[in-house]
């Protein structure tokens, strides 16, 4: 399968870097997905996609995200949401009148899979806590990138490690965002968790 970028921003650009990601989910299979992250909502309709034709409609996807950027989100660091392309500012401001990073517009670009998906909106720091981690196969961690909140997002999706699930951290090695790194490392020391750094050190993948 190839990734597609359905016309919105991913942190998934550049070429052959959502390819490898695709694969790298595909190897597990998993049936109940979590993404940290969902940004403009691309990759998430890429999972979505791979897992309907893996499991039909015996899957579920699950992303968390602010959906918007506020005051009190001032302190995460979060991908540039503004358009450089003038066709796509138009086409979103003027066509679709949508903001692509709030969570109406990914809940249009992903009324396909409608029945398989929960979008939540709010930090991980908190939502997190409220999930029940122990039915989730898979997480994929591409959220705030301090330090902090990748420690709480690593350390609430511990059960899943343990219950033979996956993490799979993006931007592991990102020079703007050493908190990553440093919080990816220590955790996997803590909890002599395996990690696998994979394509040119740009995901970290954790397991038991």
């Amino acid at each position: 399968m190839k990734y597609k970028k359905y016309f919105r921003k991913t942190s998934l650009k550049q070429k052959g870097v959502g390819d490898f990601f695709l694969k790298e989910i595909e190897k597990k299979k998993p049936k109940i997905f979590l993404e940290v992250g969902v940004f403009h909502g691309v990759t998430a309709r890429n999972i979505c996609e791979l897992l309907h034709g893996m499991h039909n409609d015996e899957f579920k996807y699950i992303g968390i995200d602010l959906f918007e950027e506020n005051d009190e989100n001032k302190d995460e660091i979060i991908p540039n949401t503004k358009f450089s392309n003038p066709l796509k500012k138009i086409y979103f401001k003027y066509i679709k009148r949508q903001n692509p990073y709030s969570k109406e517009a990914v809940e249009s670009l992903l009324k396909k899979f409608s029945k398989n998906v929960v979008l939540l909106k709010g930090n991980s720091n908190n939502i997190l806590r409220k999930i029940n981690m122990s039915k989730i196969d898979y997480v994929f961690l591409d959220g705030g990138h301090d330090y902090k909140t990748v420690s709480n997002d690593l350390l609430q999706s511990k059960e899943v490690i343990m219950n033979g699930g996956t993490i799979l951290c993006d931007d592991y090695d990102l020079s703007q965002a050493p908190g990553v790194k440093q919080a990816i490392d220590d955790f996997i020391k803590s909890n002599n968790f395996k990690c696998e750094i994979l394509y040119n050190y740009r995901f970290a993948k954790i397991e038991k």
